[in-house]
């Protein structure tokens, strides 16, 4: 994907509108390297292009789904390598399912704790707030 072709004139602050990413989040993208720099105007202003939309909707999507930048990287240097194979996505994927399910996990434990811990708080009359005592441990 040759992201320099499309030279569509996009400033930086249409490119935030149009993804909803904040503009310092994509300049942030841009100096750790998975967010291409932008061709500048004669007057040194960023010009985004299609490609680059694209991109940034993919990492958008990506981070919403709960991919770390670090797998967002490799996912887009299959892509920007342009020699991938489904198989190699599917392993991608496959470590992520682990880690969200490992999440899930984690999240039914502390919604399980946080339930035994506002039922000794229902009523209001214990002196000592359990919930307190259990973050202070």
């Amino acid at each position: 994907m040759d992201i320099h072709a499309d030279v569509t004139a996009f400033s930086i602050g249409a490119l935030s509108k149009r993804t909803g990413v904040h503009l310092e989040t994509v300049r942030y993208y841009e100096s750790i390297g998975i967010m291409p720099a932008p061709p500048r105007s004669p007057a040194g202003h960023r010009r985004f292009g299609q490609e680059h939309l694209k991109r940034l909707t993919f990492i958008k999507r990506s981070r919403e789904l709960g991919f770390t930048l670090r797998e967002i990287r490799a996912l887009l240097a299959l892509v920007d390598g342009g020699d991938y194979t489904c198989a190699e996505v599917h392993e991608l994927t496959l470590s992520h399912l682990h880690d969200v399910r490992e999440k899930i996990a984690d999240l039914r434990r502390l919604e399980e704790t946080l339930s035994e811990i506002s039922q000794q708080c229902a009523d209001g009359t214990i002196p000592d707030c359990p919930f307190i005592e259990t973050l202070f441990r």
